[in-house]
């Protein structure tokens, strides 16, 4: 009998920090653990001694998650590491991220799951152009939540004021790259000494919003900005199940992870890029199985018909199925040292599938300082954002990245070394921005 839970995923939600070098987000994520009691009595031990070592007078909580060698010595956050932490209220998972320009791609990969992003600036430098670059992506990237956490609010004089001055900078910016006031919440804290991190502080008076963890707690963990349409089931099939065993001779299943929608037994679907239609039989999970599966949860379904069905294809609502596509334009943050010039030929990954692609035009350049979009460069350098198209040898059913983040992402690999050279956007998410005029 199926077990009629609707396979929800728990109340968790997917975060990550950004900011500029030092602005404090290791001893931020650090203070995140500690006040939520995620790390073990050993790890805080171990903690302080190192900062005694130090000549520290109290546990430098950065220690907790600069895990690398590399990163403990320089004292630099380098790969994304992932950390989990729960409060009685929800589970988070956090994707900690650099700061130095020359990581952003590592800040494109762990923010681009994420649904709230916690953007760190020093309170004593305001708003710099790491920030914007990093505000820039993240709107790109659709995050549909920003935390602005004014740090090292204790370090300087006129608090309220300062803050106020940074608040409304910040605001005007994300205003132009299309976020609405109610996406935005500034807070003041002080990461080092735990000021509206887990309690409100005395020393911010001028400050009535809710600390961090609060925000946190609330805030709605939609996998979309508010504005974002709702798509149907959009299921890449990851793995083929055939156990032909005697228990299961003609057991046929087609197993992933649902990447957007939901999907119920009995629901007409659509398999791309062949165009046949057919109905779900059965979800089954490790734990049984459902009447109805959502978002996130890996599932198998099996289905009415005998279908050729192979790893990279995708299984999607028959309602608003994603048309195949060979060519088409796309927004890409280029992630390598070595340029990106048109004719390239890379491999191209959408979902569970990996294809053949040749890069034709570079079309725009987004200057994400000056918020405006610059004609066609002759070449992407190092985190360099543009509009480019791309010719692809199968077709992929992917949605524009406007109305599907899962769905509408890909990434461009090298096809003699395996590295990823781009993240990219199927479509102009570039057209979302509120950007000056070509120049």
């Amino acid at each position: 009998m199926a077990n009629n839970t609707l396979g929800h995923v728990p109340d968790l939600l997917r975060i990550a920090t950004a900011g500029s070098v030092d602005d404090g987000k290791s001893t931020l994520v650090g203070r995140l653990l500690y006040d939520t009691k995620s790390v073990l009595a050993d790890q805080i031990d171990a903690v302080t001694r190192a900062s005694v070592d130090r000549g520290l007078a109290g546990p430098d909580l950065s220690l907790l998650v600069d895990g690398l060698r590399a990163e403990r010595e320089q004292g630099i956050t380098i790969d994304v590491a992932y950390r989990y932490f729960a409060t009685p209220a929800r589970s988070f998972v956090l994707a900690d991220t650099p700061g130095h320009v020359q990581y952003t791609r590592n800040t494109v990969s762990g923010a681009s799951t994420a649904q709230l992003v916690m953007l760190l600036v020093d309170a004593r430098n305001g708003v710099v152009s790491q920030t914007r670059r990093h505000a820039a992506v993240m709107a790109l990237l659709g995050v549909p939540q920003l935390v602005l956490a004014v740090n090292k609010i204790d370090l300087v004089e006129d608090a309220a004021t300062v803050f106020a001055e940074i608040s409304d900078e910040f605001r005007s910016l994300t205003c132009t790259l299309g976020w609405s006031d109610e996406q935005v919440t500034a807070i003041p804290v002080s990461a080092l000494h735990g000021d509206n991190i887990a309690t409100r502080s005395q020393n911010t008076p001028f400050y009535d919003g809710p600390t961090l963890i609060e925000h946190l707690e609330t805030v709605p963990n939609g996998s979309a900005a508010s504005d974002q349409p709702e798509v149907g089931l959009r299921f890449p099939v990851q793995y083929v199940i055939r156990p032909r065993t005697p228990e299961y001779p003609d057991y046929r299943g087609y197993a992933g992870q649902i990447a957007a929608g939901r999907v119920s037994v009995g629901d007409e679907v659509v398999v791309s890029p062949s165009g046949v239609r057919t109905t779900v039989t059965q979800i089954d999970t490790a734990d049984g199985q459902l009447a109805t599966a959502h978002t996130g949860r890996s599932v198998t379904l099996l289905l009415a018909d005998d279908v050729d069905i192979s790893r990279g294809d995708l299984i999607a609502s028959a309602v608003d199925a994603p048309e195949p596509i060979q060519q088409f334009s796309a927004t890409v943050c280029w992630l390598a040292d070595k340029p990106l010039r048109p004719g390239a030929r890379l491999l191209l990954k959408h979902g569970t599938k990996t294809t053949q692609a040749i890069v034709g035009t570079l079309d725009v350049l987004f200057d994400e300082q000056n918020l405006a979009l610059t004609d066609a460069p002759d070449s992407l350098e190092l985190n360099h954002i543009g509009r480019i198209t791309v010719q692809i040898a199968e077709p992929i059913p992917a949605d524009d990245y406007q109305v599907n983040r899962e769905s509408g992402s890909f990434l461009l690999i090298d096809p003699q070394g395996g590295n990823t050279l781009a993240a990219g956007l199927v479509g102009d998410a570039l057209a979302s921005l509120h950007l000056q005029e070509l120049v």
